[in-house]
């Protein structure tokens, strides 16, 4: 069974709802290595930026560590009877090792839990019928988005009927869920953007050419990292279709002002790139510029790395998102250059 919805948020609220309801649990938890599940209070509780929740709610998430089966038992052992479902994407820049997908879901299911999968970037990206089918797996429920529309406003929560229902319209013996309403909710024009996407997803190599175009991207980004020998502080990972990257200081450390730096020199450049998320509608010259973007941006971080970062900012650093407080301007460097 399927609800359409308008973002992910309301998604994967609405599976934790029915997971709420189906087992009588108040807890659920989720992967602390994957960034971002929800707008909603039980999952923003869990980041540092959790002011305006309360502890009390923020107390009904765990979460756990992405391919740390131990993690996941522990969970059990340490709230027994009181987790209704743990929640993961089924992968990022890094792929499930042990058959972790698999074991965290045996071991939800020993623990009356349901096993659900936010599948929001994975979903018509690694596979057609979601990173699930490429990794042999059936969860509880599937939430989808972000491709489904093509950039307009629609997501998806899929799951097994036994659980779905209760937030349906027939009679069951669970009292209903109020699972998915909203004011836009009934707009149409995102669900025939929808149905066209999936249709050209049925009819033409869109997965075959998203891998085949990230793997020229990926191929040529190394190469000029090679070149300018920064290894060891510009790194790319994941997928061929959903590439991610690192920039790293003269430690090795993670570095937003390296971040910048990066963004700003292949902006400078013509090429806005804070990820690597390929399309279909990127063509061979869209790789070579970009790749040529990198390789200028590539210089400066040679130089940044030799001169000290804040020679070669234009403006401030950006920050991460989830912070507790945002940066005193005045102590920030350098100062903006017109």
């Amino acid at each position: 069974m399927v609800k359409f919805c308008k973002d992910g948020s309301d998604a994967t609220s609405g599976a934790l709802r029915l997971a709420r309801a189906y087992t009588g649990r108040d807890m659920v938890a989720c992967c602390a290595d994957h960034p971002f599940f929800s707008t909603d209070d039980w999952f923003i509780g869990t980041t540092k930026m959790s002011a305006g929740i309360p502890a009390s709610v923020s107390a009904l998430t765990a979460t756990f560590r992405y391919n740390d089966i131990a993690s996941v038992k522990a969970l059990f052992e340490d709230y027994p009877g009181r987790i209704a479902a743990i929640i993961m994407e089924p992968a990022r820049a890094d792929e499930p090792q042990d058959n972790f997908l698999h074991e965290a879901m045996r071991i939800a299911h020993e623990n009356g839990a349901l096993f659900i999968l936010d599948e929001m970037i994975t979903g018509f990206r690694w596979h057609m019928r979601g990173a699930q089918k490429l990794y042999g797996i059936v969860p509880d429920l599937s939430c989808f988005g972000k491709a489904l529309g093509n950039g307009f406003a629609i997501s998806a929560l899929a799951g097994k009927a036994e659980y779905m229902r209760l937030g349906g319209l027939h009679h069951t013996d669970f009292p209903r869920v109020f699972l998915l309403s909203t004011t836009h909710g009934t707009e149409t024009h995102a669900m025939a953007a929808a149905i066209a996407t999936m249709a050209i997803y049925r009819d033409e190599p869109v997965i075959e050419r998203l891998y085949e175009q990230g793997a020229k991207l990926a191929a040529g980004i190394n190469e000029a990292i090679a070149g300018h020998r920064l290894q060891d502080h510009v790194r790319l990972s994941g997928r061929p279709c959903c590439l991610t990257y690192s920039t790293l200081d003269g430690n090795g450390m993670p570095s937003q002002a390296f971040r910048t730096l990066f963004l700003q020199e292949t902006i400078r450049r013509g090429v806005l790139m804070p990820s690597l998320v390929v399309s279909y509608t990127h063509s061979d010259v869209d790789i070579a510029r970009t790749i040529d973007a990198v390789h200028g941006a590539l210089g400066i971080y040679v130089r940044a790395l030799n001169d000290g970062v804040e020679s070669c900012l234009v403006g401030r650093p950006s920050q991460v998102v989830y912070r507790r407080f945002n940066e005193d301007p005045a102590s920030s460097c350098p100062p903006p250059r017109l």
